[in-house]
């Protein structure tokens, strides 16, 4: 290709463009995170904002699109990635040149087609349905055997005219959303099972600064339980960036609650337990709320009456992303994602080894509240020495 003719990538966001107040804010924090992951691919990389789309390019020539989608197509906020051919030229016959050679080489063989003409710049001087036709017909000529099909074509050439000319094809589908960390922090009680990484996941993708914390329970579970939490935490950094798991030494809450509270209650003075020392975190590093991976009605302790009987237990905001959902969805996302190979491995977490065969379905608050009180002398010493224990550890 000539030097002002080259393959770059063009990067599409979503909602953020109708932010309107915000939408500078959030553009910035999507080109650094490009930026950042792209660092030490090229020397020659540049990413940089036109009219409502992010262009990621090579100075030096044509942009190694597989290894730069390799580092960014898990960023929060983008919703595709266009291969394209960039060009500056305002002639309409070397366009179509351009757009002829560019469709042989990316889009096959495709038996129909039909090109869809975007003009951003309105001071070109032909319409879109006339560049479309004139781009089609040059098509056509090129390709004897293929047809116009403008209603449910196989392939699609897009030719967008902005402040330079750009023709793709296909798009890579990117994960949406907002960008990690414009929503404030959270953080996410992460266990091993399959609900806890979605719920993390979901509220990531609203742009939230995910902070997990995991409760363990030696030597009733096995490390095998926290390596699950890790590789767990590992696939969410594909998406977040770097994490840090807070592991919480929960063994002698358990114990104390165990032996002071009935059996059928037990598993709400756990969670209310879980989510004390959440919160205790939370409010330590600025979050602005839990993340849980509750789902109503799945388990007892996930009827609307038990959430209702936990929640006190917080003063930060809970936030349950997967409320609505049900089992398959949840694990048709876990697939997606990656985590359900890891979620199933049988390594049980401190929530299921002390689940009471016939757990309390509808507890009361008031009477919930009214227990923990009497043990409160004896649990919130063990609280604090379970947070002074507590360690970060690096993911």
């Amino acid at each position: 290709m000539s030097t002002d003719t080259k393959t770059v990538l063009l990067v599409k966001y979503g909602e953020i463009s109708l932010r309107k107040g915000n939408r500078a804010f959030y553009e910035r924090q999507i080109m650094d995170t490009i930026r950042r992951k792209l660092s030490g691919l090229s020397r020659d990389i540049r990413v940089r904002r036109e009219q409502g789309r992010f262009l990621i390019e090579d100075m030096s020539g044509d942009l190694d699109v597989t290894a730069a989608l390799g580092r960014i197509k898990y960023i929060f906020g983008i919703t595709g990635f266009c291969t394209c051919v960039k060009t500056s030229t305002r002639c309409i016959n070397d366009m179509c040149t351009i757009a002829l050679n560019f469709f042989l080489e990316s889009a096959g063989k495709p038996r129909t087609f039909k090109v869809v003409t975007k003009r951003s710049d309105k001071s070109f001087p032909l319409m879109s349905r006339d560049v479309s036709a004139i781009i089609g017909e040059k098509i056509l000529d090129g390709m004897p055997t293929i047809k116009v099909d403008v209603h449910n074509p196989e392939t699609t050439l897009w030719v967008e005219i902005r402040n330079n000319v750009y023709f793709y094809v296909n798009s890579t589908i990117g994960v949406g959303g907002l960008p990690y960390g414009s929503s404030g922090k959270g953080v996410l009680l992460l266990s091993g099972g399959l609900d806890s990484p979605i719920a993390g996941y979901l509220t990531a993708r609203r742009g939230v600064e995910l902070h997990p914390i995991y409760f363990h329970s030696p030597p009733f579970v096995s490390e095998r339980a926290f390596d699950k939490v890790r590789d767990l935490s590992r696939v969410l950094c594909q998406y977040t960036g770097r994490l840090a798991v807070k592991v919480v030494p929960f063994t002698d809450i358990q114990l104390y609650l165990k032996e002071h509270v009935q059996e059928e209650k037990l598993t709400i003075l756990l969670k209310r337990a879980m989510l004390m020392l959440a919160n205790a975190y939370g409010l330590k590093i600025g979050a602005q709320c839990l993340i849980t991976g509750d789902s109503i009605g799945q388990v007892a302790s996930q009827t609307m009456h038990s959430i209702a009987a936990v929640n006190s237990a917080a003063s930060l905001a809970v936030i349950r992303p997967l409320a609505a959902m049900d089992k398959q969805q949840i694990v048709d996302i876990a697939k997606n994602i990656g985590t359900f190979d890891i979620s199933i491995r049988p390594y049980d977490d401190c929530c299921t080894l002390f689940v009471a065969k016939h757990p309390e379905n509808k507890p009361n608050t008031t009477v919930i509240e009214r227990i923990e009180n009497k043990l409160l002398a004896g649990l919130e010493p063990l609280i604090i020495k379970a947070l002074e224990d507590a360690e970060l550890i690096d993911v």
